[in-house]
């Protein structure tokens, strides 16, 4: 259960399993991405997964054009991020934050923001917009878990050294400023699992000790995983894919992005049935990690043609991961998702 800082006073209370009760330790939920670019059908997407969720992720990408230009932290976070965040809290959503600083498809590049302006994290004026973003959002949202930085063994494997001690330094500059106000979120950074099992490499399984060492403010664990660019099966990933990377640490793990395709694009094959074994495979991996949350980042599968992409885009690759399709039509996988929130959450 996700139990921040914050207290959870709000909550309706612990809840005592039966004996012999299936319990879930985990809050279930989405982000505000809708199929297409449409801000009534945002509206639409959000009031449909609300009603089965109890968490919800905003994972945001500072605006670096307003921020560099002048535009206020505050401000920013005030007309964009407080809006959502208040709607989910009237829904009693916890709300859990992904601030990601470097390019979400692109791991070895830096934010497409900044590469378009020829900025970089490299430059202090950068690295204090970004620090006084974080803050923002801590006032301003004042958000139960707040993730730094993304897929940080992802960035550290494939983009240069030096921009991955830049972004070290940014990071923890961060956190520094939380604790100094003294933020009521829980600090944490994601680490992308497949990598940490060997993805991409020798598929020998690596851990995450260099994370651990590397933002040691963590008191939590971000975890994104897209197993089906690794396995052909979903009950072909082993059951203690979540749990072995704290190596014995007692801190929440949360599944902060991730899922597995219903469809086929480009190497992937899959289908409808293969994504319903996933979310059933996961359930036993997020019992086996006693696990704190677990969040897709899509609820609707992403309306490619209408998205405009620039040729090369893998976003093709992650456009079949939602419970419904591009005109909310319930798949499969909606039913598996229903029956696991439906199973009381443990205290």
């Amino acid at each position: 259960m996700i139990s921040g800082a914050c207290g959870d006073a709000d909550d309706d209370g612990p809840i005592q399993p039966a004996p012999g009760e299936s319990v879930r330790t985990y809050r279930m939920g989405f982000s505000a991405i809708p199929p297409r670019v449409n801000q009534a059908e945002a509206l639409t997407v959000i009031d449909m997964w609300t009603s089965r969720a109890d968490a919800a992720i905003m994972h945001i990408s500072p605006p670096w054009k307003a921020l560099l230009s002048g535009v206020s932290a505050t401000a920013a976070v005030n007309a964009n991020e407080l809006q959502l965040a208040n709607y989910y809290r009237a829904k009693n959503l916890r709300i859990v934050v992904m601030v990601d600083a470097t390019d979400g498809l692109n791991r070895a590049a830096e934010a497409p923001e900044l590469v378009e302006l020829g900025r970089s994290i490299s430059e202090p004026a950068v690295q204090q917009v970004y620090r006084q973003f974080v803050l923002a959002l801590s006032s301003i949202v004042k958000p139960d878990y707040l993730g730094l930085v993304a897929e940080t063994n992802l960035i550290r494997l494939s983009a240069p050294a030096s921009l991955y001690a830049s972004l070290k330094q940014m990071v923890n500059a961060a956190a520094n400023d939380l604790q100094f106000v003294g933020s009521s979120a829980t600090r944490y950074v994601s680490v992308q699992v497949d990598v940490a099992w060997g993805w991409g490499q020798d598929n020998v399984y690596k851990g995450v000790e260099q994370d651990f060492a590397d933002f040691p403010f963590m008191r939590a664990l971000g975890l994104s995983s897209y197993p089906y660019f690794v396995y052909a099966d979903p009950d072909e990933i082993p059951l203690d894919y979540y749990s072995r990377l704290p190596n014995g640490r007692s801190l929440p793990l949360m599944v902060v992005e991730g899922g597995w395709a219903s469809g086929s694009a480009g190497t992937i094959v899959s289908s409808s049935e293969e994504q319903v074994r996933s979310l059933r495979r996961q359930a036993r991996m997020l019992d086996s990690a006693k696990a704190s949350a677990v969040f897709q980042l899509t609820f609707t599968d992403l309306d490619i043609p209408s998205l405009n992409l620039p040729s090369g885009s893998i976003l093709p690759l992650f456009a079949s991961l939602g419970m419904v399709d591009v005109n909310l039509r319930p798949k499969p996988a909606l039913a598996v998702w229903d029956s696991l929130f439906a199973v009381r959450r443990s205290p």
